[in-house]
């Protein structure tokens, strides 16, 4: 499921990243890969809030919906 869609607290597995070369790139940088383990934060109207390790990180919509969860 795309990350867009995932519950607030809930804790997933990054399976995929479905996009273009520049959002994978961009995504990469920040320490989104696949087998990378994310808790979401805030899900709830704005842009995704989710933790990786001690840093929270703030997504689009539009770039959380490429991010393929388990």
């Amino acid at each position: 499921m795309a990350l867009s869609f995932v519950k607030e607290g809930q804790e997933v597995k990054v399976i995929a990243i479905r996009g273009g070369k520049g959002a994978v790139q961009r995504l990469a940088e920040m320490g989104i890969l696949p087998g990378v383990r994310i808790k979401v934060i805030s899900n709830s109207g704005g842009p995704i809030v989710i933790a990786l390790g001690n840093s929270r990180i703030a997504l689009g919509k539009g770039l959380a919906s490429k991010i393929i969860c388990a």
